[in-house]
């Protein structure tokens, strides 16, 4: 069977077991694994389709399971503490109440890198509706604010799932990742931001009764709870920003060891792991929960149901991981020669393209990615690129901001939680991901292209 044939194998399974069978992921992956796995009878000399795929799994958990875990960890600690109310109560005192939308775009962007983007849309639409309280106006462009920040470090920048998984499965350096994808991320943030307010101005919303307020209601009245109870500032933010820092730190070290003392090389490289500096940050947030006052057994509970979610997650990483190991026995990367085509470039919209198509057709922009992941990890690792991997990355993770619609759960979320109709969600925060998602790729193209003519290291 050829590598295409295997990999339009894969793609069934994926995209029928989510429209047709309505599998949990993990099920799905695992399963179109399996399949690549038996379909692949050059590789089955060397060990068996479940040898291979349990070591694709185990090499996923192993790379990126503690990393997921801890910044689960994080998230929830954070949120629980009252941390994403100070940040955005800071920005908007910093920017002024006028213009509390740039606020929530920004705490949105900020919030988005350790949890997940439909916890902070839970955590900050009760203050787009605050806004409409205080002046009457501007519910919409809160609403999406919050949808425009969130849902692009949410894709591109870790240690949230879908970018680590990506950035594993390319050989992309976490730091590198976390670099491009806030600079991509805040291109595409501001673009889907103009869009928002323009969109504002057209269709004026004005809240109304939440449906789906149970499952919402809680997050947003603790929301409204922590209003004298949040953390300072600087406690807040370490434990966000001091992972990024780390790591930063220890990609430096090690591509240019002498700007160190020898020493201070040594911590860094040793705190910069990627592992135990998320290690150090989410052991932050539990003390900064542990400070708020809350009690010990709040803090356990905390812990508990972080760990629980992070579980699920795992799960579904690996087997993605164990998918796209299949793919690259499959010798998918025979392809990379018909999908480059005369340009490298071409490379990276045809990235984007697979992750929009998948999104569009099953709905999970985290499946997407996983699966966009594999096809193009075989063609990315298989060498030959004349830029850096990360912009494959990009691509793909701006892909999957394409098509949100009724398939996906976060389309129901943002118009639950909103008061927003069906009709008013597709006009407003679909156009306005697909916005973000195409300005993305346009940057991601751009400096791709600037790193091939020498602009910067490549």
């Amino acid at each position: 069977m050829t590598p295409l044939a295997i990999l339009c194998t894969a793609l069934v399974i994926v995209i029928g077991g989510v429209l047709v069978f309505r599998l949990h992921p993990f099920v799905i992956l695992i399963v179109a694994a399996f399949a690549v796995a038996l379909l692949t009878p050059a590789a089955a000399e060397q060990s068996s389709a479940g040898q291979r795929v349990a070591e694709g799994f185990g090499k996923t958990a192993h790379d990126i399971g503690i990393v997921i875990a801890m910044a689960s960890i994080l998230g929830t600690c954070l949120s629980a503490a009252g941390g994403a109310r100070r940040i955005v109560v800071s920005i908007q005192s910093l920017v002024g109440e006028r213009r509390t939308p740039l606020a929530l775009l920004l705490a949105g962007f900020v919030l988005g890198i350790p949890m997940f983007a439909e916890t902070v849309f839970y955590l900050l639409v009760p203050l787009a509706r605050a806004i409409w309280e205080r002046t009457g106006r501007g519910y919409l462009l809160g609403v999406l604010a919050i949808v425009a920040g969130g849902t692009m470090t949410h894709s591109l920048v870790p240690p949230t799932p879908g970018p680590l998984f990506v950035a594993d499965a390319l050989g992309v350096d976490m730091a590198t990742m976390i670099l491009v994808g806030l600079v991509v991320g805040l291109v595409a943030a501001l673009a889907g931001f103009a869009y928002a307010c323009w969109a504002n101005g057209r269709w004026p919303l004005e809240p109304r009764a939440v449906t789906g307020a149970a499952e919402g209601g809680g997050q947003a009245d603790a929301a409204g709870d922590l209003a004298g109870r949040m953390p300072p500032l600087w406690a807040a933010l370490l434990p966000i920003l001091l992972p990024v820092v780390l790591i930063s730190l220890d990609s430096a070290a090690q591509s240019a060891p002498g700007l160190f003392h020898p020493g201070l090389a040594a911590a860094v490289r040793f705190a910069g792991e990627k592992n135990l500096a998320l290690s150090i940050a989410a052991l932050i947030s539990i003390l900064v929960l542990a400070a708020s006052g809350v009690g010990l057994p709040k803090v356990r509970a905390t812990i508990a149901e972080a760990i629980a979610e992070a579980g699920s997650i795992i799960l579904v990483i690996a087997a993605g991981g164990a998918l796209g190991t299949a793919l690259r026995q499959a010798g998918l990367a025979q392809l990379s020669a018909g999908l480059g085509g005369g340009s490298g470039l071409a490379l990276i919209p045809i990235a984007w393209l697979v992750t929009a198509v998948i999104r569009v057709v099953q709905g999970s922009a985290t499946v997407a990615m996983i699966t966009a992941a594999g096809v193009m990890g075989p063609i990315v690792l298989d060498g030959g690129l004349p830029f850096h991997a990360v912009f494959i990355a990009m691509a793909i993770g701006c892909g999957s901001k394409m098509g949100m619609w009724m398939n996906d759960s976060g389309f129901w979320v943002v118009s639950r939680m909103s008061g927003m109709s069906e009709v008013q969600t597709l006009r407003t925060a679909s156009v306005m991901l697909a916005i973000e998602g195409t300005v993305g790729l346009l940057a991601t193209l751009c400096l791709a292209a600037a790193s091939m003519a020498g602009a910067f290291g490549g």
